[in-house]
C-alpha cells in the first residue's frame, strides 16, 4: 500500500500558569519561556521573562530572582 497515513491531530488545550506572576494562557504560547528547575518545568509569561532575562540566561533558579 502506497497510501500515506495522516498524522493524528494534536490538541494542546491545557492551560499554563506563569510560575512568577500567575498569568494564565490557553495552550503553549510561543513567546513564553520554559525553564526546567530541579526536574520540574516552569513556564514564565512574556512580561516576567523580559524582566528577568539576565537571571534566566544565567541559569539562576527562579526563587533567587
Amino acid at each position: 500500500m502506497d497510501q500515506k497515513t495522516s498524522e493524528p491531530v494534536r490538541s494542546d488545550t491545557r492551560t499554563l500558569v506563569c510560575a512568577r506572576c500567575g498569568a494564565h494562557a490557553d495552550g503553549t504560547p510561543p513567546t513564553w519561556t520554559c525553564s526546567v528547575e530541579n526536574g520540574a518545568r516552569r513556564y514564565f509569561c512574556d512580561d516576567c521573562a523580559r524582566a528577568h532575562l539576565r537571571a534566566i540566561e544565567g541559569r539562576l533558579d527562579s526563587p533567587w530572582w
